[in-house]
């Protein structure tokens, strides 16, 4: 079995003692980004598993984008992600 190098970790521990590895990213050719795959690339870069560059890259990001997930997740958690929400959530 041959192990594809990359630069950086295969696994991160997360806050909450779980373990996330690079399987378990979305896929790079995603186009329907729903809650729980935005969470994942946040979670990602945040845990340091995928730097921010190589998510924009590999997913074809904008940095404002990524930041807007981010900024979500801090302030609303999982359901700041979800379009549903987006009303909910936006600022008068």
């Amino acid at each position: 079995m041959f192990l594809k190098r990359i630069d950086g970790p295969r696994t991160v521990s997360l806050p909450d003692g779980s373990t996330m590895s690079r399987a378990d990213l979305p896929p790079v050719d995603t186009r329907r980004w729903v809650a729980s795959r935005k969470a994942a690339v946040v979670k990602a870069v945040a845990a340091g598993l995928i730097t921010q560059e190589e998510a924009l890259e590999r997913y074809s990001l904008s940095g404002e984008e990524l930041d807007s997930w981010k900024r979500a997740v801090r302030d609303h958690g999982l359901n700041g992600l979800k379009v549903t929400s987006l009303k909910q959530f936006r600022q008068p």
